[in-house]
């Protein structure tokens, strides 16, 4: 087996990953700006806009499930050249996050102050409980009017990518996070005779840079039919073959609920630190702000992996030995990248925190949980490129069992246990639960050599009179 790859094989890779990697690098990069900004105003700001973006993280997560789900089919149609199965895949998308939005905003609706609450429980440390919980729903209720666009971009950015059109996307979310920043500055801090808002100007520059994603990707997609056909008809009906959606659901559905479970799994992981006092909430925040700027790495490859895999799947010209081996060749380069991306992580770990206005403490506890997350790094490159080879090939129950399953099951049970039952502080604590992802990288190895996940979706049984049945649909 070949762990390096042709040269044609690394000008495929990095043509998909590399307008991914900086369409996510530009918007987590302005997320991390975003985050500067609302941490100028003080710790209790940013401590109350962390715990919605926490909670935001699991409707994000569920959005993005759902969509991949149906997306491991769009992938294969669109390497076997079936724009028809792609148009009824985008379709089922556009209905999903529609329908998630919805539950979506009920939930915060019905529960919001409830789940803030739930990481107000420890010694507040520096911070002011009151102002925190203020602050978070302040900034809760307007980013209701951004949830719908938001959920829409999935589908047409998710779907132009797994037609191989990675540029349009970066260009909308590039769009997207320049006007986010701009408004920052103009709404938070009341620029050019605005008003000086706050933490209600942070989601409002929000909410408008999602109106403004959404509105690039769904016009370019429909004023370009003859480069994207799957786009002609979308809204014509809602109708999708039977016999698409029972293949599809069994696929979805596991992976929906893998992508709802795991965030919520990482939203417990984050309440359960919180219970060492605000502080932690604060220097979390910190860390995770500056973690996702570095970790665009596997994130990009992540979905290179899915759509590389997906597309070669579908056109079945590779045994089933190449495929093994193209998986293997992909989690090797996502590693190195991901190892040279945590060397720079590492190294600016202890200036990073300096530039919030916070304490001292909560800056010493950011600075080694960046350094500690830097470490780790290569281990979260490796298990996600071993998720995204498996989801390829369909096998959305197995993914499940492998991330949702397997975080319920070891990393959550371990935190819980010693955080309730030890003293031990922070950093040992984190530590620990990380050192769990070394299991979860050699699960992920035996299963991707095993090469039970090659294998083929596309096949449905297409209606004789589909013009005609969607025109009375």
């Amino acid at each position: 087996m070949k762990l390096i790859g042709t040269k044609d094989f690394y000008r495929q890779t990095l043509g998909i990953a590399v307008p991914i990697t900086i369409q996510v690098g530009i918007t987590n990069f302005v997320g991390m700006l975003d985050n500067i900004m609302v941490g100028r105003i003080g710790t209790d700001a940013m401590s109350g806009v962390a715990i919605i973006n926490q909670l935001n993280f699991v409707f994000m997560l569920c959005l993005f499930g759902g969509s991949a789900g149906i997306g491991i089919f769009t992938a294969q149609f669109a390497g076997k050249g079936d724009m028809e199965g792609v148009r009824y895949t985008l379709r089922m998308k556009l209905v999903l996050s529609v329908l998630l939005t919805a539950l979506g905003i009920a939930v915060f609706h019905a529960f919001g102050t409830d789940l803030i609450s739930l990481w107000l429980k420890g010694e507040s440390g520096t911070g002011n409980v009151a102002a925190t919980l203020s602050s978070a729903k302040e900034y809760l209720f307007v980013m209701y009017f951004g949830m719908l666009p938001f959920a829409l971009s999935f589908p047409y950015s998710g779907t132009l990518r797994e037609n191989s059109e990675t540029v349009i996307p970066m260009v909308a979310g590039i769009s997207a996070v320049v006007v986010n920043l701009a408004g920052n500055y103009l709404l938070i801090y009341g620029k050019l005779g605005l008003p000086a808002l706050g933490v209600t100007g942070a989601a409002l520059a929000t909410v408008i840079s999602r109106y403004v994603e959404f509105g690039i990707v769904a016009f370019w997609t429909h004023m370009h039919p003859l480069r994207y056909p799957f786009a002609v008809g979308l809204y014509r009906s809602i109708y999708v073959p039977m016999d698409l959606v029972r293949n599809v659901i069994p696929k979805a559905v596991p992976l929906l609920l893998n992508e709802f479970l795991w965030s919520l799994g990482q939203t417990v992981n984050s309440q359960q630190y919180s219970l060492r006092g605000l502080d932690v909430v604060a220097a979390m925040n910190i860390s995770s702000t500056v973690s996702n700027v570095f970790n665009i790495v596997f994130i990009a490859m992540g979905d290179t992996i899915a759509i590389m895999l997906g597309r070669e799947l579908g056109k079945k010209q590779k045994s089933n030995a190449e495929m093994k081996e193209e998986a293997h060749q992909l989690a090797l380069l996502t590693t190195f990248f991901c190892l040279i991306s945590g060397t720079l992580m590492f190294a600016i770990s202890g200036r990073f925190p300096m530039i919030y206005n916070t304490s001292g403490p909560v800056r010493h506890l950011a600075t080694w949980l960046i350094r500690l997350s830097a470490l780790f790094m290569p281990l979260y490159a490796y298990e996600n490129s071993s998720y995204f080879t498996i989801r390829s090939g369909g096998k959305t129950w197995i993914t499940f069992a492998f991330d949702s399953l397997y975080t319920w099951t070891i990393p959550i049970p371990l935190l819980m246990i010693l955080v309730r039952f030890t003293d031990m502080s922070l950093l040992p604590l984190f530590a620990c639960v990380q050192c769990t992802s070394l299991i979860k990288c050699i699960i992920g190895f035996l299963m991707v050599h095993s090469g039970f996940w090659i294998n083929d979706l596309t096949k449905y049984t297409k209606p004789a009179n589909k013009k005609s049945r969607e025109k009375t649909t």
